[in-house]
């Protein structure tokens, strides 16, 4: 584990990072002239409505608000961003409705979607196309793949790298010659399937038991003989992965009715401080993986106080920004990261000289945001923290350092 940053990078972090460096033209034709060619479109479709809107909201703020920051100081190479975003309704004829209008329309050389589906059902015509950089919510495990998915990334680990971290810690925090005992409940969905196969592999690796694996429906569920079958297995941990809220409350409460000391643990998508306060109760001894900072910690993350800085602002109704938000401000600097790459090097915006620009960004400072310094060659970020819930502060807490993925 590993929380301190070489402090020489913090120089960089309004240049690469948050990127507020202007492109110097002085001998540089090419750049030059490209500077004047006009505004840098970001293509989105996010679920601004429907069963996700909820985080779609602020993904959809927190890229938009990226590019009017980001256009305050100067924009990219001397060019402004365009942000042009369509709610999805995290619909896939309709994702993929707004994804081709955009497309045709204006041309944008990176897109942001709505999910795994889409995702996955836009890779082989993005490959086709050669011509934009995508990404999206999704932290599907089979994404990060350079070779097969060329021209998408994620601005967290995968799923799977998210199961890792918290077997990681699991590992390390144990005492004694046996380590603790995990189970593994999940989705019955694409989604909660994901990480399984490899987690249980990890867990082989690290000398974890896994004494019980429960599958269910997500959303509000009867879950009484699931939690029997997991008093009887006993395991010290409880990994709920392929949920956003319901059933992970009710199984926590009923776990404690049973008299069980296990600790719940989740990944990111049930991490947002927004769910854990919507589960009452059962929020007391919950932990889980999260890739970012909670908005809440600015201490050595300068660009986490630009963001609240900025939304303090332009948002003055928003106490509190989601982790959604912080993932599309991420996004948006990991564009603008490889685009300004790109025209740096003299290379148009096409899919292969923006995958070679993604796939350079290494050692690159986030500002805090991430926490470690982040490679992209893998077209994932690997790494994240531990959190656990304080019953004081009512907010998540590190509970360990920066952990990275093997």
């Amino acid at each position: 584990m590993n929380d301190s940053q070489p402090n020489p990078l913090r120089r960089r972090i309004l240049g690469a990072s948050a990127g507020a460096t202007g492109l110097a033209t002085a001998g540089l034709p090419l750049q030059a002239a490209l500077a004047q060619s006009g505004e840098i479109v970001f293509g989105a479709a996010p679920p601004i409505t429907g069963v996700f809107a909820f985080a779609g909201v602020g993904l959809h703020q927190g890229l938009g608000d990226y590019c009017e920051w980001r256009n305050t100081k100067g924009g990219i190479a001397g060019r402004k961003i365009k942000y042009i975003g369509e709610d999805s309704g995290y619909k896939m004829d309709q994702a993929m409705s707004v994804f081709k209008k955009i497309m045709g329309a204006h041309k944008p050389p990176v897109f942001y979607g709505d999910s795994t589906a889409w995702a996955k059902a836009s890779a082989k015509e993005v490959s086709q196309m050669g011509s934009v950089l995508t990404c999206s919510p999704s932290f599907s495990s089979d994404l990060a793949d350079p070779k097969n998915v060329p021209y998408y990334f994620m601005a967290g680990p995968t799923y799977a790298a998210m199961c890792e971290i918290l077997l990681q810690y699991i590992a390390r925090t144990s005492k004694g010659a046996n380590k603790p005992a995990v189970a593994f409940v999940y989705s019955d969905t694409e989604f909660g399937r994901d990480p399984i196969s490899a987690a249980k592999a990890t867990a082989q690796k690290l000398g974890i038991p896994v004494v019980m694996e429960i599958v269910t429906k997500p959303g509000a569920v009867d879950v009484s003989s699931e939690v029997a079958k997991l008093r009887r297995a006993k395991p010290d941990f409880v990994i709920f992965h392929g949920y956003v809220l319901a059933p992970i409350p009710e199984f926590i409460k009923q776990m404690r009715e049973a008299g069980m000391n296990t600790t719940p643990m989740g990944t990111i998508w049930s991490m947002d401080k927004t769910t854990v306060d919507a589960m009452g109760a059962a929020a007391e001894g919950w932990m889980g993986v999260l890739p970012y900072r909670y908005s809440y910690d600015t201490k050595d993350a300068p660009t986490m106080q630009i963001i609240k800085d900025y939304t303090a602002k332009a948002r003055p109704q928003m106490q509190y920004v989601p982790t959604f938000y912080t993932n599309g401000w991420l996004v948006g600097m990991i564009f603008s990261e490889v685009i300004e790459r790109c025209l740096k090097a003299n290379k148009a915006l096409t899919g292969p000289n923006m995958k070679a620009a993604l796939e350079s960004i290494n050692d690159w400072d986030t500002g805090g945001l991430t926490g470690l310094l982040v490679s992209l060659k893998g077209h994932q970020i690997g790494s994240g923290r531990i959190y656990a819930y304080d019953a004081k502060s009512k907010l998540m807490e590190p509970a360990s350092g920066w952990i990275k993925t093997a």
